[in-house]
This record gives C-alpha cells, structure tokens and sequence, in this order.
C-alpha cells in the first residue's frame, strides 16, 4: 500500500513539476484521474496503518501534492518536508523500534 502510494505521489509530483516549469502537462482529466487516486491510495494507508503518525502523515503529504496538481504551489520544493515525514512514518509503521541509517546511503552500509 505504502508503494502504490509512492508510486502515485511520484505521478502528481510530476505533473506538478511540469507545470511549475512552464512544460506540458497532462490533460485536467488525467491529472484529475491521478489526483483521485492519489486520494485512494492516502485512504487504504489510513484504513490499514498501524499507527496514527504515518495516517496524519500520508494525508499532509497528499494534501499538498494535491495543492501542487492544482496549481496552488509554485514551488515543488514545499512537498519536500511533507515527503520526508511521510518516509519517516511510513518506515516507523514498518519496522517499529528499528532506527533508519542516516546520510547517504552509499556510505551507510
């Protein structure tokens, strides 16, 4: 659940970005489709989340992509913080009382 999420926040980020920068984006109505789903995805983590931290977080972070798909953001860059706290809970969900490795993770192994 936590990928197909993932997977359609990176969609509507997309299309954000394009829009952002003045490029193509994809027509209202699939963006509209991609939002929807966005928002279906954010409710079967709600439904089956283990803890409350990564509900709260998943709906911030679909709230302000969802801002992003309407044009209400002008800089992509404000989904970051959302994004991370989506990760963090979405990792403490996961793996409760197991620390995530900081910094790169090149350099983490």
């Amino acid at each position: 659940m936590v990928l197909k999420f993932l997977s359609i926040a990176s969609q509507v980020e997309k299309a954000a970005l394009a829009r952002s920068d003045g490029g193509g984006t994809p027509g209202n109505a699939e963006l509209g489709r991609l939002v929807d789903d966005l928002w279906l995805a954010q409710a079967e983590i709600d439904l089956a989340a283990r803890s409350e931290p990564l509900r709260g977080a998943t709906y911030r972070y679909a709230f302000r992509l969802a801002e992003a798909a309407r044009g209400e953001i002008a800089d992509v860059s404000a989904l970051r913080g959302p994004q991370v706290q989506f990760m963090d809970a979405a990792y403490d969900d996961m793996w409760p009382g197991q620390r995530r490795a900081a910094g790169d993770p090149a350099t983490s192994q």
